[in-house]
Parts: C-alpha cells; structure tokens; sequence
C-alpha cells in the first residue's frame, strides 16, 4: 500500500466512518503529509505499513525544532489516529506511535472581549453600506449564539424557528443542536434578510444560505476573519481577536453571571464538559460571590 492510497483511503473513513467536517479531514490529512514530505525528502522509502517508530520520532524531533508545543502535540494526535485507523483495518498490527508523549502543554485560557469592547466593535461598522447590515448582523450573531465561524456560514433560512426562540445549527460531525436566540438579535437578522438581502442577485444553491457575500453566495471562513480583522483594527481595541473570540465572550460572559456549566456545553455543542470547563477562568472576587451567594453557611 502507498502513502497515497493509504491517505486516500483514510480521508473516506474520517468522512462516513466519522463524520467529521471537511475543515477537520484537511487537517488531520495535512498532519501525515507532513510526515510524507519528510520521508521523501530524507529519501526513505517506507511504506505506512511497514514504518517503525524510530522514522516518526526522528520525523518528530526534526519539526520540534521549528514548532511550538501545541502544534506539535497537535502533529502526533493527528499521525496517531491515522495509524489507529490502518489497524481499524487490519493493515497493520501495531501503531508506530504508542510509545511517543505529546509534549506537555498548558491549557491555554481563551481571549475574551469585554460587552463594552463588543458594542466598541459594532459601533465602527458603516451601516451606511449594506455589507454594513450583514456585518453587524454576523458580529451579534457570533457573540449571542456562541457559534463557530463554520456553523455561521452554513447557517440556512430553515434554520431559523424564531416563534419558539432557537436556531438549528450544524456542528462538528454534522451534529445538530437547537441554541437559544434572543428578541434582539432575532430583530436585526429579519430587518437583515427582509431589507438587505433580497436586493442580492442569490446564486440558486444558495437560496436558502443566510450570510452573503455581495456577488451572492456564501460567505467563505476567511471572509469572516478578514471582517473581523478589519473592525477590530478600526476599533483601536489592542487584542488577538478572530471570530473564534466571540464565542468565548458568549460562554464565559454566561458563566460570569451564573449560567450553569452543562447549560452552557449544549449551547456550544461541546461533546465533552471537559472542553467547556475551559472557561472556568473566572477572577477570585467572581468565585466568592458565588460562595456567599449560594453556599449556606454564609
């Protein structure tokens, strides 16, 4: 079996199998043709079947040298699961991977912006321009719902149930959850979708698509990161901001006011609790409020 073959193969098991999203196969393939490039640029010529762990931890220790802890940790979680999968497949009886540690990391803490820093963003969108509308629509969209840049773009027009008060969004996996929305925020995506968007030429595959650019169609992921590059520039506000950040401004200002954990991992589709814990990094006068305020002896 060649690498090809083999990564050709594996990109098929990540989508039925495991019904991941395309983002997350292109990156977990990416993380093998790391290792391929390597072997042909050290003229080893091994094939996945046969490769042993002394080649991926030379493999290993050569791009350490260039990459920070967490991408490198990133890098063999990625190899590991490709070899898990060859045995899944009785290609192989044994994972090349088995012995080597990821290094060791921190849990790195969210950037999170301020409701003040929020309403400083929106303030500097030009409304004036109808890219304008759709702007502010996204940013309060992103930062109300706690979605993920890729669950914002594929939001669709069924999607929306507005009489009950919730989205239907599609996660990782393709896994649908429903998310609460508020009156506010319901208001501006109609007055989006009734005022502006019918005044784009739609492309007919994207009729039912929520978000467009102006030549109508979907909104791409770069584009959502480049209009939050922009207006975060031109807000003057000095912090690594990407969409990513609202959606932890969306948890962790919930759990400043006493949302509860679980609540808060359904809303953000979180599989695990352990990921939403994350956002426990709440200051010592916040975490004593708490106390006095729901443990009875105070």
């Amino acid at each position: 079996m060649t690498w090809n073959h083999a990564l050709t193969d594996y990109k098929l098991y990540l989508q039925i199998e495991r019904g991941l999203s395309q983002n997350s196969i292109t990156n977990y393939c990416l993380d093998v043709k790391k290792l391929i490039r390597y072997l042909e640029a050290s003229q080893i010529n091994i094939s996945p079947l046969e490769i042993e762990a002394e080649s991926v931890q030379e493999f290993i220790y050569t791009i350490a040298k260039d990459i920070n802890p967490r991408t490198q940790s990133r890098i063999i979680s990625g190899l590991r699961s490709f070899f898990e999968y060859l045995i899944f497949e009785d290609y192989r009886t044994n994972n090349p991977l088995e012995l080597i540690e990821s290094p060791k990391i921190g849990r790195k803490l969210p950037d999170t912006l301020s409701l003040e820093e929020i309403d400083t963003i929106i303030a500097t969108i030009d409304l004036s321009q109808p890219q304008g509308e759709r702007n502010k629509v996204i940013i309060e969209t992103l930062y109300s719902c706690g979605l993920r840049v890729s669950e914002l773009t594929n939001l669709k027009l069924s999607d929306l149930f507005f009489d009950e008060g919730f989205i239907k969004v599609t996660g990782k996996g393709n896994k649908q959850r429903f998310v609460p929305i508020s009156a506010t925020t319901q208001k501006i995506i109609t007055t989006y979708i009734r005022q502006i968007r019918p005044h784009i030429n739609v492309y007919k595959e994207f009729e039912d698509t929520v978000f467009l650019n102006r030549r109508g169609k979907q909104l791409t992921r770069a584009m959502i990161f480049t209009i939050v590059k922009q207006l975060t520039e031109k807000s003057g506000i000095k912090k690594s901001i990407s969409p990513h950040t609202f959606r932890h401004s969306f948890a962790t200002h919930l759990l400043e006011n006493g949302a509860d954990l679980r609540a808060i991992q359904m809303m953000l589709g979180h599989e695990s609790i352990t990921t939403t814990e994350i956002y426990m990094h709440l200051d010592n006068s916040h975490l004593r409020d708490v106390l006095h305020k729901f443990h009875p002896r105070m």
